[in-house]
């Protein structure tokens, strides 16, 4: 079976950002996982571990950027740039959305907190989230931001993503139990079928 990997850079004016990613690296496969992140913003970075590991994803995402200048707008650039290059990078791995299940639902569990996601990779783009954060940061992140990453990996990757945290307390296990459901769910929606159809009555996604 072809390889699904890709590599990208991204760069805006305030941000530069390298992603390489090889989708099939879950346990049993003759690829080894690699995860390497630096996006420096250390909560950022914890997000993005969970979902490339429990994704079964090797994930190596460097990113540069101005931070120190104003930590505000390009933290909140940081967040949105990396997800959309994460994104962009995803569906150019996946390629043709053709043998595969096509939708995935993942639930995950921190503790008191329980996260339920479900993704459509379907070429339209959409993203409801409810994540009930009430704390204005997470180490350096924004929780305001969440969500916005959330939307910006949908809308680059071209898939319809409803996120929902149901319910918990501490917003750290809240938000990391987001991230791993959305992990299973890829990992699921992703999962070859032995087949090469395109998962969709039109015959075209």
């Amino acid at each position: 079976m072809a390889a699904r990997t890709a590599t990208i850079s991204r760069k805006t004016n305030e941000t530069q950002i390298e992603v390489s990613i090889n989708l099939d690296c879950t346990p049993g496969s003759q690829s080894a996982q690699v995860i390497e992140i630096s996006t420096g913003i250390g909560f950022l970075d914890h997000m993005y571990h969970a979902l490339a590991k429990h994704g079964g994803m090797s994930l190596t995402m460097k990113c540069k950027g101005d931070l120190w200048i104003d930590d505000h707008h390009t933290a909140d650039e940081y967040c949105k740039d990396s997800a959309i290059a994460l994104g962009t990078a995803f569906k150019q791995a996946l390629g043709e959305v053709r043998g595969i299940r096509r939708y995935g639902t993942g639930f995950a569990p921190l503790d008191e907190a329980l996260s339920r996601a479900v993704i459509d990779i379907c070429s339209r783009p959409y993203c409801v989230t409810d994540l009930g954060l009430k704390r204005e940061k997470i180490g350096d992140l924004s929780t305001e931001m969440i969500p916005h990453i959330f939307y910006s990996f949908a809308i680059a990757s071209g898939a319809t993503l409803h996120v929902d945290v149901l319910r918990g307390e501490n917003d750290h296990h809240r938000s990391e139990s987001a991230f791993k459901a959305l992990a299973l769910a890829i990992r699921q929606a992703i999962e070859r079928t032995g087949g090469d159809d395109i998962p969709s009555t039109k015959g075209v996604l």
